[in-house]
C-alpha cells in the first residue's frame, strides 16, 4: 500500500541527526515530508513536531521566532518552515548557542536559500535531504542500487542474466502514474484533477515566498510551455516567444518553478574534448506524471502505439530521469547529473560524473529492438575519454541484457529497480 511505504532516505536523516545540528529534508509539496518526520517524531524520545501550515501556530511563531524555537529539550521538528522565515535566523542563533546534535529537523516546500526575507543561511550548521515522489524501489519495497552498482563495478556491475516482465506499455503506465502518493491512488479523470490542483497549490502557497518571485499567474501557462520541452534542450528565447514574455521575465519564471520543485535543469557537460559542446541544459518536470499530464497526454493514449507516437521517448526519459534523481539521494557515491551533446550530432541523454571525475552514460530508448547502432553516441563518448568512460548503458523496453561491446550493454529500464 501507499501508505505504507518506507522511505530510502530515513536512515540517512536519522544518522545525520545524531551529529549534526540541523537537518533539513526539502523537497515538493506532497511528495512525503511530513509522514517522513512524523515518523521519526514518533520514534524519537522527547521529540516534538509542529506544522506551519496550521494558522495559530504559524502565528505564534511569527510573533516571537526566538521564544519559539528555544528552550526545548529534545528534537524539535518544523514542518513547511519556508512559512516563516524569521525562524531560519532564530534556528541559526539557537544552535550558535547551544552545539548539541539533533536539535531541530526542518522541512520545506521549497528551496531555502531562495526563500523571500532571509538574509543567512545555515551553513555549516545543516546537512540537507532532497526528498522526491516515490520511487520505484521504493514502492515494490526494496532500496535501488542501479547508481552505485554502475559506479563500482562498470558494466560488471550489471545482472547480465535480468530479464524484464515489463512491456513498453507497462513503462508509459508507470511514467504517466508518476511518484506523488495521491496521485497513485487516482485513476483516469481524477489523477488529472489532481495534478491541476496540484499546480494551483503549489503556486499560490510556495511561489509567493520565493524571493525572485514576479506574477505568479504566469506560472502554470509557463510550465505546460516547459511541460511540451520535457527532456529536451531549454532554448529560453524559444520559451520566451511562445510564452509571450521577456527573456529576463522568463529566467526569473525559472528560478522560481526551480525553487518549488516544479522543474529543474540539468546542466551540460564538458570535459573540453572540443569546443563544439552544445552549453544549453535540459529542462525536466520533476515528476513523470505531472509531465505527462500537463503535456496532455491520456494514459490511455500511451498504449496505442499510433497514438502515442512521438511521445513515448521523452516519457520514458523523463520516467529514467526520475528514477536515478531519487538514487542519488541515498547512493554511496557522490555524483553529478548532466547530459552531453555537440554540434556534431553526439548526444548523451543523462550522465553520472563522480567526484573522481568518472563517467557513466545513460542514453533512454522506447524501442526493444537495440543494436549496434544505438550505442554509436556512447563509443564515441568512450573512445574520447578512455579510462575516465566507466560504462554506456542503453536502457530500453526490452526484456534482456544485451552487451555491445567494451563497456557498453543494453539494459531494460526496470533494471534500476531491480
Amino acid at each position: 500500500m501507499v501508505d505504507q511505504v518506507e522511505r530510502h532516505l530515513q536512515p540517512l536523516v536519522v544518522e545525520a541527526l545524531s551529529d549534526t545540528r540541523v537537518v533539513g529534508v526539502v523537497g515538493p509539496r506532497q511528495a512525503g515530508k511530513s509522514t517522513l518526520v512524523h515518523h521519526l517524531v514518533d520514534t524519537t524520545q522527547d521529540a516534538e513536531y509542529v506544522s506551519l501550515d496550521d494558522q495559530a501556530v504559524r502565528t505564534a511563531a511569527e510573533r516571537d521566532p526566538d521564544g519559539f524555537v528555544a528552550g526545548r529539550p529534545g528534537l524539535l521538528a518544523i514542518d513547511e518552515v519556508q512559512r516563516v522565515p524569521d525562524l531560519l535566523l532564530a534556528i541559526k542563533a539557537q544552535v550558535d548557542r547551544d552545539q548539541r546534535p539533533g536539535q531541530f529537523l526542518i522541512t520545506g516546500s521549497s528551496a531555502l536559500s531562495a526563500t523571500r526575507g532571509v538574509s543567512e543561511t545555515l551553513a555549516g550548521r545543516i546537512e540537507r535531504f532532497e526528498l522526491w515522489p516515490f520511487s520505484q524501489g521504493e514502492r515494490r519495497g526494496h532500496r535501488e542500487t542501479f547508481v552505485d552498482r554502475l559506479l563500482a563495478g562498470g558494466s560488471d556491475g550489471l545482472d547480465p542474466g535480468h530479464r524484464s516482465g515489463l512491456t513498453k506499455a507497462d513503462y508509459l503506465q508507470l511514467a504517466a502514474a508518476g511518484g506523488f502518493p495521491e496521485a497513485i491512488r487516482r485513476r483516469g479523470a481524477r489523477r488529472g484533477s489532481w495534478f491541476d490542483s496540484y499546480v494551483e497549490t503549489v503556486v499560490e502557497r510556495e511561489a509567493p515566498g520565493i524571493a525572485a518571485s514576479p506574477r505568479t499567474a504566469e506560472l502554470p501557462r509557463l510550465l505546460r510551455l516547459i511541460a511540451a520541452r520535457h527532456a529536451g534542450l531549454l532554448n529560453v528565447a524559444d520559451l520566451s516567444r511562445d510564452a509571450g514574455l521577456p527573456e529576463r521575465s522568463v529566467h526569473r519564471y525559472l528560478e522560481v518553478l526551480e525553487a518549488v520543485f516544479l522543474v529543474r535543469r540539468v546542466p551540460a557537460w564538458s570535459a573540453n574534448l572540443s569546443q563544439r559542446e552544445i552549453r544549453a541544459p535540459k529542462i525536466f518536470v520533476t515528476d513523470s506524471g505531472l509531465a505527462t499530464h500537463l503535456r496532455g497526454i491520456d494514459p490511455d493514449v500511451l498504449s496505442r502505439p499510433d497514438l502515442a507516437l512521438g511521445a513515448e521517448e521523452p516519457v520514458l526519459e523523463g520516467l529514467v530521469y526520475d528514477e536515478i534523481v531519487r538514487q542519488t539521494g541515498w547512493s554511496t557515491s557522490r555524483v553529478e547529473l548532466m547530459h552531453y551533446r555537440d554540434r556534431q550530432g553526439v548526444e548523451v541523454d543523462l550522465l553520472l560524473e563522480d567526484r573522481r571525475r568518472r563517467v557513466v552514460g545513460i542514453e533512454v530508448k522506447s524501442g526493444t529492438d537495440i543494436g549496434h547502432r544505438d550505442v554509436r553516441h556512447l563509443a564515441t563518448l568512450r573512445d574520447s575519454l578512455g579510462d575516465r568512460f566507466i560504462a554506456g548503458v542503453i536502457l530500453h523496453s526490452g526484456r534482456t541484457v544485451l552487451p555491445l561491446g567494451d563497456r557498453l550493454n543494453a539494459v531494460p529500464i526496470s533494471a534500476l529497480w531491480s
